[in-house]
């Protein structure tokens, strides 16, 4: 029998989900979590052989729920769930030891796809990502500065171009307001901008938030 965790924070989502393995597998454990911190628990307490991770989680963020997880147990196939673009969070992903990268708006077929790839042994890239990865591979000039950002500051970027104030992100984060601070003003020395709005035009530039 197969063991499958599903972690996302939304219950009509992970009914869903539920629903798409169940059609896949008849013979399947399914047990569902709404926290990363439940996440990490739950991979502690039992073997599972995948994970379906959402990368929106009210405690931590997902990136850092996979690193906990591939810390406990490195071989664990995660896929990461997520309702941002691929621009924004699937390179960090696969970095981070993700078996595969998912937008939530994708077709039930998909999401069918992306599973059996995983519990296959192997990754699921989708074919918009392979070609922008490609492409990138073929370009001559050298990595975007953004792509140097640790995950963190890639973050609060995000959460920056969004439009959140330091305290808002703060509260999110669960950090000092200093801290942010010290994070923007990193953002602005290795991306060589000089303020929120210029963080802003860089990020909706390069498509990094919606």
């Amino acid at each position: 029998m197969r063991s499958i965790l599903v972690v996302d924070d939304h219950a009509v989502v992970r009914r869903g989900l539920t629903e798409v393995i169940a059609d896949e597998y008849c013979d399947v454990f399914i047990e569902e979590v709404d926290t990363g911190q439940g996440a990490v628990d739950a991979v502690r307490r039992r073997e599972w052989d995948a994970v379906l991770l959402d990368i929106n989680l009210p405690d931590k963020n997902g990136l850092d729920v996979l690193k906990e997880i591939k810390v406990v147990r490195p071989s664990l196939l995660v896929l990461i769930l997520s309702q941002h673009g691929e621009e924004q969070y699937a390179a960090r992903a696969y970095k981070a030891g993700a078996a595969g990268y998912l937008a939530k708006d994708s077709a039930a077929e998909e999401l069918g796809v992306a599973i059996r790839k995983v519990l296959s042994g192997g990754r699921y890239v989708s074919r918009s990502f392979a070609e922008r990865l490609a492409g990138h591979l073929s370009r001559e000039a050298g990595a975007e500065p953004h792509e140097t950002l640790s995950d963190r500051e890639h973050l609060v970027l995000c959460r920056i171009a969004s439009g959140k104030t330091v305290s808002q992100i703060a509260d999110e984060l669960a950090l000092s307001v200093k801290t942010i601070s010290t994070y923007r003003a990193r953002l602005l020395d290795k991306l060589q901008l000089a303020n929120n709005a210029e963080l802003m035009r860089y990020a909706i530039d390069r498509r990094l938030v919606e």
